[in-house]
């Protein structure tokens, strides 16, 4: 990242068909209400960047109030570090927690390859929900994208023989924190074009151990996008059938 970048950053707007289908997704799962104090797991990747800036626009324009902060967990990996998003992050003047603990050392001395990924989520969501208790936020937000949600349908029908999907909203086991993901509308094309053209500062292979191996999700994407090339409704006809699974848990009041 560049020396000036800390002098250089600023918030960009994003396109109004990426707001359009954030929002809608914001009303339809009420994901944001009046006071929440809402924290961003923020990677360092395309996604958690392009809610970055999505996150700013709604808390300027829409008619509640809202905070929001940022929180990076740092696997300490010797091949990757988002260390880079803090000059960033201070030049936004967004209040940013920096966590870091050496998962892919853990996941290397416990683990099969292919438990990598299920263990560094895991320890990620568990750590920015200490972060979140620590700090007072009382909403957990991530970034996973319609594709996101596609490929984990697909994974589990295929390999888990289950019915299931990520869930746009929901109060987790513990009560006390709300997890929301803005973006399950959102097609992942959208996010990387917006993170293109603002020239946000995506940090490469943001997941190491998932690049350094052949994963499941990587060959849905493939099928999917296999099957999508001679079905263009296809995620439009994947969204209606996945609703019903995206809204298990819903909060009350929603």
């Amino acid at each position: 990242m560049p020396d000036t970048l800390s002098q250089t950053a600023a918030f960009v707007r994003p396109p109004k068909s990426l707001l359009r289908v954030t929002g809608k997704a914001l009303i339809d799962f009420n994901m944001i209400r009046e006071g929440d104090r809402v924290l961003l797991g923020l990677s360092g990747g395309k996604d958690s960047l392009s809610l970055l800036h999505i996150l700013e626009h709604f808390r300027r324009h829409a008619p509640i109030h809202f905070e929001y902060a940022a929180v990076t967990i740092d696997p300490m990996s010797e091949s990757f570090s988002p260390a880079a998003l803090k000059p960033y992050l201070a030049a936004l003047g967004v209040e940013y927690f920096y966590v870091e603990e050496p998962i892919v050392s853990m996941a290397e001395s416990k683990l099969s390859n292919n438990s990598y990924c299920a263990f560094c989520a895991r320890m990620k969501r568990g750590l920015m929900y200490k972060t979140c208790r620590e700090h007072g936020y009382n909403v957990l937000a991530q970034a996973q994208h319609l594709d996101d949600l596609a490929e984990s349908f697909l994974m589990s029908a295929f390999h888990g023989g289950q019915l299931k999907t990520m869930k746009g909203h929901y109060q987790i086991d513990a009560g006390d924190l709300r997890m929301i993901r803005p973006l399950i509308y959102a097609r992942e094309r959208q996010l990387r074009d917006f993170a293109a053209s603002a020239a946000l500062p995506v940090i490469a292979e943001n997941c190491p151990a998932c690049f350094a191996m052949p994963t499941q999700r990587e060959h849905m994407k493939q099928l999917l996008a296999q099957e999508e090339a001679g079905n263009p409704n296809l995620f439009k006809t994947l969204k209606t059938t996945m609703m019903p699974l995206m809204r298990q848990g819903l909060p009350e009041s929603c």
